[in-house]
């Protein structure tokens, strides 16, 4: 995969600070990358760049997602949260892909501590085992295989394992060493293993059968009600 050939999507609803710290690091690199936003359109420093801005009826990951896939001009689609940070050779790492296909990268909590170390962990082993990702590692797919499942899933939760579910029936990911960093204030604010173990049930419960749009309700507890930012979007 060659860099022009790649667009980058990133899904924001009040995310504008954690957008100004990612983009700097893409602004030079020539990629297409198309903000998919919701609620206010963002404000961007000057070192962000020029990136092409997507508006979204409403704060739904999995729908902004699918518009920044249509808007999107390049034969790779990668999918990632605004409060990741990169290693510096990310782009590289990605030159290794081959296609049609798609990958994910290694995941790491931004925080120090075992406990955090440990879940890191264990969401690239699973991600190993299962081929079931998470939006958190950074999801890069082919055009041709997204179209062939349908397009990015536009559901108002568990988005990254429904489109995981429908990608490793057509092939496995790609893994890529990364490591990808991303925000551990989830983690903190609600508690490491509470907050592993609800994400279970959630899960769980989807793949017994509940429809997202349910299982969307149960975890804001009110259908009407919108998360204040990405990162209270479960991953």
């Amino acid at each position: 995969m060659l860099t022009h050939e790649l667009s980058i999507i990133v899904p924001v609803y009040q995310d504008d600070a954690a957008l100004n710290r990612l983009l700097p690091a893409l602004s030079d690199s020539g990629v297409d990358i198309v903000i998919a936003y919701a609620g206010d359109r963002p404000v961007l420093s000057d070192a962000a760049g020029t990136p092409r801005l997507v508006a979204c009826a409403r704060p739904s990951r999995g729908e902004q997602l699918a518009a920044g896939a249509e808007a999107a001009r390049g034969t790779w689609l990668w999918f990632l949260h605004a409060d990741t940070q990169l290693p510096g050779n990310a782009l590289a790492q990605l030159e290794s892909l081959h296609g049609p296909g798609w990958g994910r990268f290694n995941v790491r909590i931004d925080a120090p501590g075992r406990s955090l170390r440990l879940v890191s962990a264990m969401m690239n082993l699973r991600a190993r085992m299962t081929s079931i990702c998470t939006g958190d590692q950074g999801i890069v797919v082919h055009r041709d295989l997204l179209s062939q499942i349908g397009g990015f899933p536009p559901q108002a939760l568990m988005e990254d394992i429904e489109l995981s579910k429908r990608l490793r029936r057509l092939t496995s990911p790609q893994v890529l060493a990364g490591p990808l960093r991303t925000s551990a204030r989830r983690w903190q604010r609600r508690g490491i293993w509470r907050t592993v173990f609800a994400m279970w049930q959630f899960r769980l419960k989807y793949y017994l059968g509940t429809p997202a749009e349910v299982l969307a309700q149960r975890y804001y507890g009110n259908p009407a009600a919108a998360p204040r930012s990405a990162e209270q979007l479960p991953r």
